[in-house]
């Protein structure tokens, strides 16, 4: 078998956003499957799904797909379709950080020039915030380090503790924790 033409690409996409929108409304595995499956025998609503779970089963007139192999291929295909959209906004933010670091670098060099021609503290001044929103941005401060210690300095004792007193010490080391 090899690699799907544009139309079965363009088909198995739909597929695989049909999956996780089921999912995402709390769908089943094997409804989810059930529907997307391309022999009407196996599918709930008794239409061939195009390019659906056992296409090539169907193809060839077999029997279709057992239950538990289309659940696996609808949860492969949820998988999968999650992986895409991760990549997908993982290169978007990428493109966005480097966006806001070009803009980043056009302000600094008009507040730089001001700030070394003028020697203009205020100049100065937003020139260091620049620069400190830059490093931020693209993670070039160092990291924080946090050290929780006991009594006097001690190590922190977790024996015996209850979840009440757990919470409380998350409480303490993470105001936005729940």
């Amino acid at each position: 078998m090899g690699r799907p033409d544009k139309a079965a690409r363009a088909a198995i996409a739909r597929r695989r956003s049909d999956a996780i929108d089921l999912r995402l409304a709390g769908v089943d595995w094997l409804t989810i499957a059930r529907k997307l499956a391309a022999d009407p025998n196996a599918n709930s609503d008794g239409i061939a799904y195009p390019q659906g779970y056992g296409i090539e089963r169907y193809r060839k007139n077999q029997e279709p797909p057992t239950n538990e192999a289309l659940i696996h291929a609808a949860c492969r295909d949820v998988r999968t379709a999650l992986a895409d959209r991760r990549a997908e906004l993982n290169d978007d933010v990428d493109e966005l950080r480097a966006l806001e670091a070009d803009r980043l670098d056009r302000l600094f060099f008009v507040a730089y020039k001001k700030a070394v021609r003028d020697q203009d503290l205020a100049a100065i001044d937003r020139t260091l915030r620049i620069m400190e929103r830059r490093a931020r941005l693209l993670g070039l401060d160092m990291p924080v380090r946090t050290e929780l210690s006991g009594l006097d300095g001690g190590p922190v004792q977790i024996e015996n503790v209850s979840a009440d007193e757990l919470d409380a010490l998350i409480a303490l080391t993470d105001p936005d924790a729940e």
